[in-house]
């Protein structure tokens, strides 16, 4: 099989780069899509009968499919928009010890220590009062504000390690004096919006520092938020570069997978299910032909995978080495953590095998707790068999993190194929 390979790690840096939040992260795929010949609809709209391209979007989740013959199964790949990062509160300002404090609290499983001593910017969304109407409106401040500063090791109890607590430790610092100053109001004047005009806020801090292909061989890719938006951007790839013979390649990006997915907008939501029934239904099938489609279609879970850390080998299973740069990774968990099975291994072993890839299968050790994927929640909610896979990287929740340059083209590559199998 003849796959393209144009996913590069120099595309996934510029797409990071141009993602700082969730809501960005939309925008810059849809953007993409619609360079590409893709249409977007509103859910709220009458869906066209015509097979074509389109896409949609909720919130922060997005859901592209390429409709060209809607009569055969789904082809999924599905992936998160969000990061762990610090967010800010709804009462940001405080004041202390002559301090201008904005108060943030952790998203996800942030790895705090990972976030200090960084320069720090903004990025999210406003929703703005226009007229008598509501109005979304992206904001993005890329110069350095904010800074949460380390304690010094001469002030710590213990001089080898430091507990941070998240309610205290995490505020950031952004300027000096004993007046308190409106945080949000600053963004608003920032992004072109009256303060007053602004209702609500969904701000959050991401690092200034550029994502870089480092490694004195230009192997390595450091960035922010590669998990998991190097899964978003190898499927992106993937689909933009599928030619479907038959059936519906999907790629569907949801928020908040790294706080449990229960949102309207999250894996467990009814966004999926609802668009892949209206898809079936615009082109004229029925109620029972979607359902009758569901057990056939297949749904690949694209998350990050650790790889085996070479300062910490005692934390991976023996016997289960994962490396960079060594190809895509088949997440398994007993105990369902990863929603795959020898059915769904099969689909994506075969799909590596016709991209040209190697695959690697992990497992995570039986005395330490497994993260977990959209992959059984998605799945759960819509019986569509599902595999879960990734990418290898180190420093997973970090605020910068780290993965093989070269693996993202081999990941993209093996998602092409596992899209339009042969």
């Amino acid at each position: 099989m003849m796959v393209n390979m144009s996913a590069s790690a120099a595309g996934l840096c510029e797409f990071i780069d141009a993602s700082p939040s969730p809501f960005h992260a939309c925008a810059t795929v849809a953007g993409r899509l619609i360079a590409s010949g893709y249409t977007e609809l509103r859910e709220a709209d009458p869906w066209p009968a015509e097979p074509g391209r389109y896409f949609t979007i909720r919130a922060a989740s997005l859901i592209a499919w390429n409709a060209a013959d809607v009569r055969g199964a789904f082809r999924i790949i599905g992936a998160h928009t969000d990061s762990p990062n610090l967010r800010v509160k709804q009462h940001p300002d405080r004041v202390v010890a002559g301090w201008r404090v904005v108060a943030l609290e952790p998203y996800g499983g942030a790895w705090l220590n990972s976030w200090l001593d960084r320069d720090l910017g903004i990025s999210g969304r406003l929703s703005v009062r226009d007229g008598g109407a509501v109005t979304a409106r992206l904001v993005r401040i890329d110069d350095p504000i904010l800074r949460v500063p380390q304690l010094a090791i001469h002030l710590a109890e213990d001089r080898k390690s430091l507990t941070l607590d998240p309610q205290r430790h995490v505020n950031a610092v952004w300027g000096v004096g004993d007046e308190v100053s409106s945080f949000v109001g600053y963004v608003a004047e920032r992004a072109g919006v009256a303060p007053t005009d602004v209702l609500a806020a969904d701000l959050m801090t991401h690092d200034l520092t550029p994502s870089s292909v480092i490694g004195a061989d230009a192997s390595l890719v450091s960035a922010p938020r590669l998990d998991n938006l190097a899964s978003c951007y190898a499927g992106l790839e993937a689909l933009l570069a599928t030619q479907p013979s038959s059936g519906v390649p999907v790629l569907v990006l949801f928020d908040h997978e790294e706080v449990g997915s229960s949102s309207d907008h999250g894996a467990q939501s009814n966004l999926l299910g609802t668009v892949l029934e209206r898809i079936v239904l615009a082109a004229g099938g029925s109620r029972e032909d979607f359902l009758r489609r569901l057990p056939a279609s297949l749904l690949a879970s694209a998350d990050m995978a650790h790889a085996t850390h070479p300062n910490y080998p005692e934390r991976h299973e023996p016997g289960h080495l994962i490396e960079v740069n060594a190809g895509p990774v088949l997440k398994v968990h007993p105990n369902l953590r990863y929603a795959t099975d020898g059915r769904t291994a099969a689909a994506f072993a075969l799909a590596c095998q016709q991209a040209g890839v190697a695959l690697q299968r992990y497992e995570h050790r039986a005395d330490l707790p497994c993260g977990s994927t959209i992959g059984p929640l998605v799945s759960a909610r819509t019986g569509i068999p599902t595999v879960d896979v990734g990418a290898a990287q180190l420093a997973m929740h970090s605020a910068r993190e780290l993965m093989g340059a070269h693996d993202v083209a081999a990941y993209s590559a093996a998602l092409q194929s596992f899209l339009a199998p042969q």
